[in-house]
């Protein structure tokens, strides 16, 4: 009842409505009950997920990703993975996922344009063994230990080339190693671990 009082927000909800009643889509049209309601919540009840930006800098050497628990709210500007683990972070910021990345992700201007349907739905994820899932997990827990020992930095500054630590690359370097190992591709050239990924999801080469 509170926000009927007050004028600017009660006409913000009005155009929400409004917008709701005229969407060609049904299931919009369904909301324009419910005006001042979230729609399509698609946050995940609880647990923590990795958040994805859609659009990153070609100039840095992995796409910066990172854990958020489940009552943030993510904006449009990300994708989020509910339900992942420090295993699947290593994988999505080793050098082979962004191989993957150039050869598929779309741009903006020369920036990655990260996707579910095209980037993360159709890259090859393999089924780990208990050995080699821990070993990718303390390989992204060491990385995330590593950021956050640099709080006064973002995550623009840690991964920017001028200025990302020592430490921090290094470790990353480590986990590129363990996931190539995994795939069992360690020590290939760009050309051939894109080949791998390619045959693996059983596209053309």
């Amino acid at each position: 009842e509170a926000w009927k009082e007050i004028p600017e927000i009660a006409e913000r909800i009005q155009q929400v409505k409004t917008f709701r009643e005229r969407s060609p889509r049904g299931a919009t049209r369904i909301h324009a009950i419910h005006p001042h309601r979230f729609a399509e919540i698609r946050q995940p009840e609880s647990g923590s997920m990795i958040l994805v930006p859609r659009v990153s800098s070609m100039r840095r050497r992995y796409i910066p990703m990172g854990f958020a628990p489940s009552d943030w709210i993510a904006s449009d500007a990300m994708l989020i993975i509910p339900g992942a683990d420090e295993a699947l972070f290593s994988v999505l910021t080793s050098s082979l996922h962004m191989i993957w990345v150039r050869a598929v992700a779309g741009r903006l201007k020369s920036d990655y344009r990260y996707s579910a349907s095209v980037v993360y739905n159709n890259f090859p994820f393999r089924s780990l063994s208990g050995e080699d899932a821990e070993c990718l997990r303390e390989c992204g827990r060491g990385i995330l230990a590593c950021r956050s020992r640099r709080e006064e930095m973002t995550l623009a500054e840690l991964y920017d080339p001028a200025s990302m630590p020592e430490e921090l690359l290094r470790l990353h370097q480590e986990n590129d190693r363990e996931v190539e190992r995994v795939y069992g591709c360690l020590g290939r050239s760009e050309e051939e671990l894109l080949t791998v990924l390619l045959t693996d999801a059983g596209l053309s080469v």
